[in-house]
């Protein structure tokens, strides 16, 4: 436990914020989920959309590095691509 008002204030602060980035987390890995799940092209576009929104706020917030998130993007953009094929 921290003796300091300080150290227990950041402590709290870092609890919230790690509450926060995981659950930011886990719905980014429900909407890649999503989109690889697509069986059409419109479904996956639709899809494609709402995770590439997901994942540039992401990136903005620095939850990812921010070439990690390109390469996500650029790999979910080929599958729906080949979905249209």
């Amino acid at each position: 436990m921290p003796n300091l008002k300080s150290a227990k204030k950041r402590m709290q602060l870092s609890a919230a914020a790690r509450a926060k980035n995981r659950s930011d987390r886990a719905r980014i890995r429900t909407a890649i989920k999503n989109v690889r799940q697509a069986t059409t092209a419109k479904d996956g576009e639709a899809r494609l959309r709402e995770a590439v929104a997901l994942l540039d706020r992401a990136a903005t917030k620095k939850l990812y590095p921010p070439n990690r998130i390109g390469h996500m993007k650029s790999n979910l953009t080929l599958f729906v691509r080949k979905l249209g094929a």
